[in-house]
């Protein structure tokens, strides 16, 4: 297979969502293949599905496969090798801005124009008088549920990823020329692992909840 092709889309079913989580895993070495462009968009349209507050949808996905922006997102992310070992690395951000400019698109089409209208004025009210940075953070939170989706739909379709969040923002903006005003949920490298990853090591229920 050479480097411009795709393998086939993977033929083993979708995992459940209980194998899902029980199996995911931070990988941090790949399987050196090209990333299937199928299930990869499909990844992403299932991330996509992620709840948020007024249907906001804040995130935003920078899908990054060429060898020379990894290399750039490495150095970004003080060198580590699993952005350059994975055959795509997704960055998930949030833009609220550019969610308050297109507040009429998350409305809902079964409201019609009435729907439209009141989208833009509760968006207009909850951020209107708020500053960049904090409709921000607010857009961040929404983003990070997806955060949460695109690792277990990656996992479904037999893929794997490691979560980061540490890397330069700011160099992060400029190799991949977005606007100062979104923030960052993190960075995902994504592929099929080359390794099996630590088991899970968590508190137990008993420990982390509290019932009422």
């Amino acid at each position: 297979m050479t480097a411009t092709q795709t393998p086939p889309a993977a033929t083993q079913r979708p995992l459940s969502m209980t194998e899902a989580i029980e199996t995911r895993r931070s990988i941090r070495k790949f399987v050196q293949e090209p990333m299937n462009q199928d299930d990869l968009r499909e990844i992403l349209r299932l991330a996509s599905l992620a709840p948020s507050a007024w249907n906001a949808q804040t995130w935003r996905f920078a899908v990054v496969q060429t060898p020379e922006l990894k290399e750039q997102l490495r150095e970004a992310a003080y060198g580590q090798p699993q952005v350059t070992s994975a055959p795509a690395v997704i960055v998930i951000y949030s833009d609220m801005e550019d969610t308050l400019q297109t507040a009429e698109d998350t409305a809902h089409p079964g409201l019609g124009d009435a729907g439209r209208t009141q989208q833009r004025a509760t968006f207009d009210g909850a951020f209107g008088a708020q500053d960049t940075a904090q409709r921000g953070q607010w857009g961040l939170s929404q983003a990070n549920i997806a955060f949460g989706f695109l690792m277990l739909a990656a996992r479904g379709l037999g893929y794997d990823t490691v979560p980061m969040l540490g890397f330069d923002h700011g160099k992060v903006r400029q190799i991949l020329d977005l606007p100062e005003h979104v923030q960052f949920a993190g960075i995902l490298p994504l592929g099929k692992r080359a390794e099996e990853g630590y088991p899970h090591h968590r508190h137990s229920v008993e420990r982390v909840a509290k019932f009422y």
